[in-house]
């Protein structure tokens, strides 16, 4: 029963990331560049996380703030700057789709780089279920090869990033609490991309954060989705393993199919509720392995 609370917290935390991209492009449609939106919403999310985090500034030892400065660098800076330079170089549903793969490359650094995880058939069938029902929602019966290597392999970054994020997470979760470990994240993050600025000075004038179209979208991104989310997701990260939680970022295009049909009375169709059964059932697989 406790483990499913944390299983409950990781799908919560997917379907709120699963309706960010909407918040980024109403901000991105208001002037503001990726860097600068990612700068705002990592500044605010660590002030939230310093006001009930402030017991200590500093790890235990200078190895653990190494990687306490790789998590904010891979699972912040990379992160979010590959994916949203990647989509506008590539289109939106390759970058979706490629990004989606994040549970599988965890699984492969997990399997090359821990010990005592080894691959097993139900960990594969069940990767590869998940990963054909992401394609099937993505392209829904429309696929067109369009390729952009640099956008493409932008996409393949940020996957690449974000199971690297999570398989450290696990690492420093056994000595350090969900909250501190947020914490470091939204600083390391911002800190290591600032130097962007230099290369890509800032532009949005101040009075136009006065806008209330601008402040709430960032405010839903600062607090919501970047404060909340993240404690959630590393909270679940050390309580039920990186490779689970990690799965559940399969989920997110069963949550943008379900917030779709609710919100903007799109349809669904036969191919996405098949992929989304398949997603469903390839999850549900793999989270039945004890890793």
């Amino acid at each position: 029963m406790r483990d499913l609370f944390y299983h409950g917290l990781a799908i919560c935390t997917i379907a709120i990331w699963g309706v960010t991209f909407v918040n980024t492009k109403v901000l991105l449609l208001q002037g503001m560049t990726p860097l600068e939106i990612f700068i705002i919403r990592f500044l605010i999310a660590y002030c939230c996380t310093l006001l009930v985090s402030y017991e200590r500034l500093f790890s235990e030892s200078w190895r653990d703030e190494l990687l306490f400065f790789l998590l904010g660098f891979v699972g912040g800076t990379v992160y979010f700057l590959t994916e949203n330079t990647a989509l506008r170089l590539t289109l939106v549903n390759n970058v979706s789709f490629i990004v989606c793969t994040a549970p599988l490359l965890t699984m492969i650094l997990a399997v090359l780089f821990i010990r005592g995880i080894c691959l097993s058939w139900l960990l594969v069938v069940g990767s590869l279920l998940a990963m054909t029902g992401v394609a099937m929602v993505i392209y829904n019966g429309h696929f067109k090869l369009q390729l952009n290597p640099l956008g493409d392999l932008l996409a393949l970054g940020a996957a690449l990033s974000w199971a690297v994020y999570s398989l450290i997470i696990k690492s420093l979760s056994a000595r350090y609490s969900a909250l501190f470990i947020t914490r470091k994240v939204f600083f390391y993050g911002l800190l290591t991309a600032l130097p962007f600025l230099i290369s890509y000075p800032w532009h949005f004038p101040l009075e136009g954060f006065l806008q209330p179209v601008v402040w709430m979208n960032l405010l839903f991104l600062s607090v919501v989705a970047s404060t909340i989310c993240f404690f959630t997701w590393n909270l679940a990260v050390s309580k039920i393993g990186a490779l689970k939680t990690s799965n559940y970022v399969y989920l997110n295009p069963v949550t943008t199919v379900i917030a779709s049909y609710l919100f903007l009375h799109e349809p669904m169709t036969a191919m996405s509720i098949a992929g989304s059964t398949l997603i469903l059932l390839g999850v549900a697989l793999v989270n039945r392995l004890d890793i």
